[in-house]
């Protein structure tokens, strides 16, 4: 068994099928974008517990057992999620592809409290996440925006 934004699903699925595939092609969870499928853009990363992973390069069956968060399990209570509502304020995306991959990235560096996010830091926090639209600044003001209120 595999949770997936809290809810549980078996693994059935051939031993080299990634957890992106199994994402969008079994759960229908299409928010999970594939770009390059090296692991190098960054479209495809969500949470894998509590870790930002490339769900291209992770086999579903080593996600077996744990918890994985797409960009569709990141709204609480049918509300965007306070790191969606910066990004839709500071107009952090453009065509949007990208934008679950950062959402992901941004949610993994938030969540630990000892990480200081600063405009200095956060490019290179970000640069396993390519963005061809926004010039990146829109995303790190929103990342830091919600840093402040952390």
């Amino acid at each position: 068994m595999i949770t997936v934004n809290g809810r549980a699903y078996p693994v059935d699925v051939e031993p080299r099928f990634s957890l992106a595939d199994f994402l969008r092609d079994r759960l229908r969870l299409t928010g999970t974008h594939l770009g390059c499928e090296h692991g190098v853009c960054g479209a495809c990363t969500v949470l894998l517990d509590g870790q930002a992973v490339r769900s291209c390069l992770v086999l579903a069956v080593q996600a077996e057992g744990g918890e994985v968060l797409t960009v569709e399990g990141m709204a609480r209570d049918g509300r965007p999620s306070p790191l969606q509502q910066a990004f839709e304020k500071h107009r952090a995306f453009q065509c949007g592809f990208c934008t679950p991959g950062f959402l992901a990235t941004a949610e993994a560096l938030l969540a630990d409290p000892a990480r200081a996010l600063t405009r200095e830091n956060l490019p290179e926090l970000l640069a396993g996440n390519i963005c061809r639209c926004t010039g990146y600044q829109p995303i790190v003001e929103a990342i830091l925006e919600v840093a402040g209120g952390r």
